[in-house]
C-alpha cells in the first residue's frame, strides 16, 4: 500500500531531503512528485501548486496530478487544504475533515473519463474515505490536536476570495469552510479508485464575517506556516496508524 499526500498552499515539501524526485508521463502531460516513507510506510508527496507555488487553483493540473499518483501506486491519498471559516463555531486555526462538498467551480475539466473513455457514472453519495477520515481522526487526537470536526467544504473557481454575499449564500447552504482546490481533485479520485480524504485547516475567517478584514494571501501563508508542524505530525501519526487492508466502498463503481 502506497499513501499520497498532496500539499496544499504553505506544505510544499515534507521536511526531509532524501526523498527521490520522479517524473510520470500521462495524459494530461508530466507530473514531477517525490517518493519515499513517512511512518514507515512508503509514500508518494506532490505539492498541488508545485514547490514553488507557480500555479493558482484553477491552472492546476488536477487530472495530470491523480493519474500521475494512480500510475505509482496510490491507493489512498490523503489533502492537505487551507481553507477560509463560514462556521463560527470553527475558528481559525483549526483543524478539521472535510465530510461533503458544494461544487461551485465553473471551468475546470469534470472528468478523469475523456476523451475516448466510456462513459462512467460514479458514486458521491459519500465523497471521502470514511476509513481514513477516521485514521485522521485519531491521529489528530492522540497528538492533542483533536476534535477535528467533520465540515462541508464548498470549493470555489479562484483565484480570487469570495465576496460577502457569497459566503453568506454559503453559509445558508450548509458550507462550513471554503477554499478553492478541493474540488475536482476528491472527484477524480474517486474515478481513479483511491481513497481520499481532505484535512482542512482554517486560516481565516470568510469575506464580511469580521468587520473591517481584508483576507490576503499574505495570512494564509502566514497561518500556515505556523501549523505546518503540526500538519506534518498529523499526517506522520496517520501513516502509522493505516491498516493495510481497507472495507471502504470508495473504489466502487456505478
Amino acid at each position: 500500500m502506497t499513501l499520497g499526500i498532496i500539499g496544499g498552499t504553505g506544505l510544499y515539501d515534507l521536511g526531509t531531503q532524501d526523498w527521490e524526485e520522479v517524473t510520470t508521463d500521462t495524459p494530461f502531460g508530466p507530473v514531477t512528485a517525490w517518493v519515499g516513507e513517512i511512518g514507515g510506510r512508503q509514500a508518494v508527496f506532490l505539492p498541488r501548486h508545485g514547490r514553488d507555488h507557480s500555479l493558482p487553483p484553477h491552472l492546476v493540473n488536477y487530472r495530470g496530478n491523480l493519474s500521475a499518483l494512480q500510475a505509482l501506486g496510490c491507493d489512498r491519498l490523503i489533502a492537505t487544504n487551507a481553507v477560509g471559516g463560514l462556521d463560527p463555531s470553527l475558528p481559525v486555526g483549526a483543524l478539521c475533515l472535510a465530510v461533503q462538498f458544494l461544487d461551485f467551480t465553473c471551468v475546470r475539466p469534470r472528468t478523469l473519463y475523456e476523451p475516448d473513455a466510456a462513459v462512467q457514472h460514479v458514486d458521491m453519495t459519500e465523497p471521502y474515505c470514511p476509513e481514513l477520515r477516521e485514521t485522521l481522526r485519531q491521529a489528530g487526537e492522540a497528538l492533542g490536536l483533536g476534535p477535528l470536526r467533520e465540515v462541508v467544504y464548498v470549493c470555489t473557481e479562484g483565484p480570487r476570495f469570495e465576496t460577502a454575499a457569497e459566503i453568506q449564500m454559503f453559509g445558508r447552504l450548509g458550507g462550513q469552510v471554503v477554499g478553492m482546490t478541493g474540488v475536482p481533485e476528491v472527484v477524480f479520485a474517486r474515478e481513479a479508485g483511491i481513497c481520499y480524504a481532505s484535512l482542512c485547516l482554517i486560516t481565516n475567517p470568510g469575506a464580511g464575517l469580521v468587520p473591517d478584514h481584508k483576507l490576503t494571501g499574505g495570512e494564509v501563508t502566514e497561518l500556515m506556516e505556523q501549523r505546518k508542524g503540526d500538519l506534518l505530525q498529523v499526517l506522520e501519526e496517520m501513516a502509522r496508524r493505516l491498516c493495510d487492508d481497507t472495507t471502504c466502498a470508495c473504489g466502487a463503481r456505478s
